[in-house]
């Protein structure tokens, strides 16, 4: 359970679970821990900085925890808590709280992580749409990190889908970034989760996100890289995959295309070539069959009701797209749907087997869906 001496262990620099762990074998409690000399918490695994925020805590920085979680669905979760996650707690520099707000309890759901360029092409944000929508009707609850591109695409198909999905942030759980995001953090909290290692009041700064994210990786089975540059936060993510020993999934591209270039090197050095969600899904199998109680009643849950791709709209679209392939583009014309109405209400289609995507950005309709 919460308390100062939880928060104030949890709030210092330097201070892992595994230095948790350690306190907790010497001195019995947190606050037995939290209530010695520099010299002993020294002797003990902390780090000097860490020592530091111990011995003289902002009050105001724990005034403003306290008072955050004050409101309905915010939370923080200790090292010791039940509803910590599972996988989380095998790296070595797990957080030992974290702010929540949402669903707690979805964080020991099974996960797989979507990641990639915030500069994403349309044809990347919608492999990650597509993958995201299949993998949550599959049972798993999809993770990113709330950033522009393949992450909030990730996050709005598995919405879509009906699935659940936690963002993890960079930042503290109040604060938003980028501010655009308000909304779709919003629908996060209430279908999922946000999370994070950062206090209230928190703001973004440039050397917290790798810290997220190796959180991002370390919630779930394996890590997914849609796009990414040479140089992208994705691969930051993908490498602490691997050294967390979770399984890294890449998605290929033109040779052509910048952003694809971080997705040939993952590849190149070991990563997963996958071009199906089923690639994922089946490699994932054997680790998620501990999983399957909770995975049937998270699809079941949540499940499409097929009554949603008969409706006006999507009857509409049907229509327009006629039976020979089209392209996003020419459904947008054909409609004056905007893009991502039209990227919506496909994901939806296919996910409910009356659209079936082709190579080049194509959709083509099937006779018969899947709920026939």
């Amino acid at each position: 359970m919460l308390d100062d001496a939880w928060l104030t262990l949890g709030l210092a620099s330097g201070v892992t679970g595994s230095t948790v762990t350690a306190l907790l074998e010497r001195y019995g409690s947190v606050a037995r821990a939290v209530g010695n000399s520099a010299d002993e918490l020294l002797a003990a695994g902390v780090t000097a900085a860490g020592v530091r925020d111990i011995l003289a805590p902002d009050r105001e920085q724990q005034s403003r925890c306290w008072k955050w979680l004050e409101a309905p669905q915010h939370c923080g979760i200790t090292w010791l808590d039940s509803r910590y996650p599972p996988l989380l707690r095998e790296i070595p520099s797990a957080p030992p709280l974290l702010f929540v707000r949402g669903d707690a309890n979805i964080l020991s759901l099974p996960q797989l992580s979507i990641v990639g360029s915030r500069s994403a092409t349309p044809g990347g944000e919608a492999t990650a749409r597509r993958f995201a929508g299949h993998l949550a009707q599959s049972g798993f609850c999809i993770t990113s990190g709330l950033a522009l591109g393949i992450d909030a695409a990730a996050h709005r198909a598995t919405l879509l889908a009906g699935g659940q999905t936690i963002a993890v942030l960079g930042s503290g759980p109040d604060i938003i970034y980028p501010r655009d995001h308000l909304r779709l953090a919003d629908d996060i909290a209430a279908n999922g989760a946000l999370i994070s290692e950062f206090a209230p009041g928190c703001t973004p700064r440039r050397s917290q996100f790798p810290r997220r994210n190796r959180i991002i990786s370390g919630l779930a089975l394996g890590t997914l890289v849609v796009e990414a540059g040479k140089h992208s936060g994705a691969l930051i993510t993908a490498r602490n995959a691997a050294e967390q020993g979770r399984e890294v999934f890449a998605i290929p591209g033109s040779i052509h295309n910048p952003v694809a270039r971080g997705c040939h090197q993952l590849i190149r050095t070991g990563a997963k070539l996958v071009e199906t969600a089923e690639d994922i899904s089946e490699e994932l199998g054997g680790i998620i069959a501990g999983f399957a109680a909770t995975i049937e009643q998270n699809v079941a849950a949540h499940r499409l009701s097929p009554e949603r791709v008969e409706d006006t709209d999507y009857q509409r679209l049907r229509s327009l797209m006629g039976w020979d392939p089209v392209t996003v583009n020419t459904l947008i014309t054909r409609s004056g749907l905007t893009a991502e109405e039209v990227s919506s209400m496909l994901l939806i289609l296919e996910l409910e087997g009356y659209v079936e995507p082709l190579t080049g950005g194509l959709y083509v309709q099937r006779e018969e869906g899947r709920s026939k």
